[in-house]
């Protein structure tokens, strides 16, 4: 289809559309028939070096920015298929990379940068606090050479398809801190020698094919070399990674605005009901112009989300703000495109159904649309924290 200017960073869309286009629609479909997980389009992306772009070239990653980064995630979705099964494995290294030591990135970034270790969980969620996350019951405690921890995590994903795990734990209770934002910790944990020792793991079926879990931890020891950064201090170590995760979010939903308008673009131009293509009428031609409108227009959030972090910059309104408007635009896309195919687009085949409810998640996840709105309406409007 024919948009306007070419992309931005096309010599990487080409390539990464070139390895996507070994995984047609049917192998998409098929994964998400059986709840699978893409295994092979997962360690293809791995192979080709696409999931190691943020990780310095001296630890045998690519050493890319997250505007390159973005990109790669943007065309995983829109070539059909869904970032989500992989993302983590892009973005969750930077809390080792910006807050380990020497030592630590040493043994495990090149690692990581080659797929021999998966790092695609983040352990932040709990059951009670869901959003709240200083106020996580989750607790590390140090005895001697190791940190026991108990405690329960929920939407913790892609767990079974990882081999290591940031989590964060309060290592201070609450009552002893002067913000309640200190006190809190990181830690690497290896999942491998975890889960059946200290920890447990319950997947949650769930709407999407998202592989996500409820954790359970009784008396998990942790060796205190796998500590990152100073003990107290992992609630601002996450917010950096918090703040790329969203933006290459909002940059996966742009791929699925763009997937939903060009479907439903191409479609709606070969329907015929009452003797002409259902695309010549105003109310079918609309809300698509819209949704490519909107879909623009978060793009440009993107870029200028992208800028600011790979600039080491503040960047948290804009990586809110990126997510809120791409997550909005393809949610906007996916409802047009459902809706022009008629009853196709419940059908199985069309693809249109199982990218409906995979966008859709992105209203809810990894922060929620309301969140979002009191992050701006407190730090950039400056009204009264309402929570």
């Amino acid at each position: 289809m024919n948009h306007h200017a070419p992309d931005r960073y096309q010599d990487i869309r080409d390539a990464v559309r070139a390895l996507c286009a070994q995984f047609p629609d049917e192998y998409h479909r098929q994964v998400d028939a059986q709840r699978g997980y893409p295994e092979a389009f997962v360690n293809a992306l791995t192979e080709a070096g696409w999931l190691a772009a943020l990780i310095p070239q001296d630890y045998g990653g690519s050493g890319l920015g997250l505007a390159e980064a973005s990109v790669i995630m943007e065309e995983i979705n829109r070539s059909g298929g869904n970032a989500g099964a992989c993302h983590g494995q892009m973005y969750n290294m930077g809390t080792l990379l910006r807050h380990g030591s020497a030592e630590q990135k040493q043994r495990w970034l090149p690692r990581i940068a080659s797929g021999e270790l998966r790092l695609q969980s983040m352990g932040v969620t709990e059951p009670t606090t869901g959003t709240d996350t200083t106020q996580i019951k989750t607790t590390a405690v140090r005895r001697g050479d190791r940190y026991v921890v108990t405690g329960q995590k929920v939407w913790i994903s892609r767990v079974q398809h990882s081999d290591l795990m940031i989590l964060l734990a309060r290592t201070t209770p609450l009552a002893e801190v002067k913000k309640k934002s200190e006190g809190l910790s990181i830690f690497l944990v290896d999942l491998r020698s975890a889960i059946g020792h200290g920890m447990d793991v319950r997947p949650i079926p769930n709407m999407v094919n998202h592989e996500t879990n409820e954790l359970f931890f009784e008396n998990l020891e942790i060796p205190a070399e796998h500590l990152i950064g100073e003990e107290g201090q992992g609630f601002k170590y996450i917010l950096d990674g918090l703040n790329a995760e969203r933006t290459l979010i909002a940059a996966e939903c742009i791929g699925d605005g763009y997937w939903f308008i060009d479907r439903v673009t191409a479609y709606v131009k070969d329907r015929v009901v009452f003797g002409r293509p259902i695309g010549q009428n105003q109310g079918v031609q609309f809300p698509i112009a819209e949704s490519y409108i909107e879909v623009e227009a978060a793009n440009l959030m993107r870029w200028k989300a992208c800028e600011l972090f790979d600039a080491h910059q503040p960047c948290g309104a804009q990586a809110n703000m990126a997510k809120y408007l791409a997550a909005k635009a393809s949610w906007e896309a996916a409802n047009a495109c459902l809706q022009f195919h008629g009853g196709f687009g419940f059908a199985d085949e069309y693809d249109v159904e199982r990218k409906f409810r995979e966008t859709r998640l992105y209203q809810v996840a990894p922060i929620s649309t309301n969140l979002i709105l009191s992050y701006v309406a407190e730090h950039l409007l400056g009204l009264p924290r309402s929570y």
